[in-house]
C-alpha cells in the first residue's frame, strides 16, 4: 500500500472542491469588465483625448502668432474745404466717424477732440445752450473747449489742424494740444483764415 495516496481529510476541515473550467468565466463576468474589453474601448478613447489635447494646443499656439489688433479710424483725415464751414458754428459731422468737432471762428479754425477730460466720455454739442455737455458727470465746456462746470479738471484738447496741398482742411488727432500747457498758442493748434 505504499503506492496508494492518502485521500483522507484532516479533521475539522471541509473537503476542497476542485474548480471546474466553466466556473472561471462566471467569476470573471460577475467581477466586472475584463481586461480585453477594457482595452478595447480605453485605447481609442485615450488616443482621442490625446489627439484633442494636442490639436487644441496647436490651435492655441497658432492663434498666439497673430496679435489682437484694434481697428481704429485713421488719426489723420481731410475735413473738406474751409468754405464749407459757417462762421461761429461748431461742425459735428466728424464726431461719430473721427471723434472731432471743427469750430470756425471769424479769424480761425480749430479742432476739438471729443473726449471729456474727466473720465474720457464723449460730450455732446448743445447748440441751444452754446456749450459742450458731458452726459456722464455733467462737465460743461464753452465753444472754445474751456471747462466751466462739473468735475472736468481741464479744457478739451485740440488736434493739429492745417491746410493740405489740395486746399482741404487736414486734421491730425495724433498731435494734441493742451491749453493748460500753453499749447493752444502753437501755430498748428489752429488754422488762420
Amino acid at each position: 500500500m505504499a503506492d496508494e495516496t492518502d485521500t483522507s481529510v484532516p479533521a475539522g476541515s471541509a473537503p476542497a472542491a476542485a474548480p471546474t473550467p466553466a466556473a472561471a468565466p462566471k467569476a470573471a463576468a460577475g467581477a466586472g469588465v475584463s481586461r480585453r474589453s477594457f482595452m478595447k474601448w480605453s485605447l481609442p478613447l485615450g488616443w482621442t483625448a490625446f489627439s484633442a489635447a494636442t490639436a487644441s494646443t496647436l490651435v492655441a499656439t497658432a492663434r498666439s502668432l497673430f496679435p489682437n489688433v484694434l481697428f481704429e479710424p485713421p488719426q489723420s483725415f481731410k475735413a473738406g474745404f474751409p468754405g464749407e464751414y459757417n462762421v461761429g458754428e461748431v461742425d459735428v459731422r466728424w464726431k461719430d466717424a473721427f471723434g472731432v468737432w471743427i469750430v470756425r471762428e471769424p479769424d480761425q479754425f480749430y479742432a476739438l477732440i471729443a473726449v471729456c477730460t474727466h473720465l474720457g466720455c464723449s460730450p455732446n454739442w448743445l447748440p441751444a445752450e452754446n456749450k459742450f455737455k458731458c452726459p456722464c458727470h455733467g462737465s460743461g465746456f464753452y465753444r472754445t473747449g474751456v471747462n466751466f462746470e462739473g468735475p472736468a479738471p481741464r479744457p478739451l484738447e485740440r488736434a493739429r489742424i492745417l491746410l493740405a496741398d489740395d486746399g482741404q482742411i487736414l486734421v491730425d488727432k495724433s498731435v494734441k494740444f493742451q491749453q493748460e500747457k500753453g499749447e493752444w498758442e502753437k501755430p498748428e493748434s489752429f488754422l488762420k483764415t
